[in-house]
């Protein structure tokens, strides 16, 4: 794995390469402070943290799976396994999400892996008029209407509680 120092993988230019090429705009803002967890981002950003936008990566019969869900709420693995045909949905270890992303857990973007992502869109992220996701980094967030999210991360939309 290559260090997340090499500007090459560096996964803030990955999003924000990523979200160009999917002809988004580059909304990516940086800040002193690490806004690892979705409280965090919130207060950083003065908005409700249901329109914080989680990358969480779950393990799916071996393959990642992304479920970009409100920050106000937790996942529930066993309505999501029903509407996805699977058996077990489990939530992917640091490593895993690492290796499939590139990203850290608490970074996660919702763009800019190496590999395309299967991807669950939170309809309860519907409800705001503008969202807030993880940009590759801790201390990085960028904007975005959930249209636009579903769009560039060609998602399927669920309910995920």
């Amino acid at each position: 794995m290559h260090k997340v120092t090499d500007p090459i993988h560096d996964p803030v230019v990955n999003v924000r390469s990523a979200l160009t090429a999917a002809g988004a705009e580059d909304t990516v803002r940086t800040f002193e402070e690490k806004v690892p967890t979705a409280a965090a981002a919130a207060s950083a950003l003065g908005c409700d943290v249901a329109a914080i936008t989680n990358s969480l990566i779950f393990e799916l019969d071996g393959e990642p799976l992304l479920i970009l869900a409100s920050g106000a709420a937790r996942v529930d693995t066993g309505l999501v396994a029903d509407q996805v045909g699977s058996g077990r949905i489990r939530r992917a270890k640091p490593e895993f999400v690492l290796e499939h992303t590139g990203q850290e857990v608490g970074g996660v973007a919702p763009v800019g892996h190496p590999n395309k992502l299967r991807t669950i869109l939170d309809t309860s992220l519907q409800e705001h008029p503008l969202l807030w996701a993880g940009a590759g980094d801790h201390n990085s967030m960028f904007s975005i209407s959930y249209e636009e999210l579903r769009a560039i991360t060609d998602a399927e939309e669920l309910r995920v509680r």
